[in-house]
């Protein structure tokens, strides 16, 4: 007999201690859990932040990130190099929201630089002032 990665029960049956069991899971008791799902960044928030990533990675500032997705925050860390302290961690924290924003940019110190409502908001910390310069 070939080997699969199927099982061999009947489709939504499960085999719990030698006995086939039908287990059926309410999704909103799932969402009250008392281990919920993770925090995470949604796909137009990581799109900016990789915008930005990309740009601040051709001007030779950040070579490597990381993405974590926790119980209470999910976080995007920047490095200059790998294996090192991140030089920021933009985080997003939800029950912070109503507050004083869910968003918030740290740096290798654990200072926040910017904190807000909006994620465009809080990465214009990253944009660049034009200095003059007299020659």
């Amino acid at each position: 007999m070939p080997m699969t990665d199927q099982s061999d029960l009947p489709e939504g049956e499960a085999h719990h201690q030698g006995q086939t069991t039908n287990v059926v899971v309410d999704f909103h008791e799932y969402k009250q859990a008392k281990n919920p799902p993770p925090i995470t960044f949604h796909r137009r928030e990581l799109d900016m932040i990789l915008r930005l990533y990309g740009r601040m990675v051709g001007e030779g500032e950040w070579r490597d990130y990381a993405i974590d997705h926790l119980k209470d925050r999910a976080v995007f860390s920047v490095f200059k190099r790998a294996g090192e302290v991140p030089l920021y961690r933009i985080e997003k924290n939800p029950k912070l929201a109503a507050k004083q924003g869910a968003y918030s940019v740290l740096n290798a110190q654990g200072t926040i630089l910017k904190r807000g409502h909006e994620l465009t908001q809080v990465l214009k910390v990253f944009d660049k002032v034009l200095k003059l310069v007299e020659t």
